[in-house]
């Protein structure tokens, strides 16, 4: 799975956990969008977990500071059947 692709499989979780369309950039921080805080993003974790049938450690999770950086982390990580 190429980078861009996880990017795009991102949408509808970031949709689920935000209850409203995102519009997704690698660069997109958490002070990006209003309401991302550290609850929200447990739940994109689990959320992204559970898509991907990955599991992230606490310090892959704690390194993630932008969504390119999740994307990045769902490409390396997620099986090739996972989409």
């Amino acid at each position: 799975m190429t980078e861009d692709v996880a990017l795009a499989a991102l949408g509808p979780l970031f949709e689920e956990v935000f209850g409203e369309p995102v519009r997704l950039t690698p660069d997109l921080t958490a002070e990006d969008i209003e309401g991302w805080d550290s609850t929200r993003m447990i739940e994109l974790i689990i959320a992204v977990e559970a898509r991907f049938r990955i599991k992230f450690t606490t310090g892959e999770a704690d390194g993630l500071a932008r969504v390119g950086d999740l994307a990045a982390l769902i490409a390396r990580k997620a099986p090739k059947d996972a989409l």
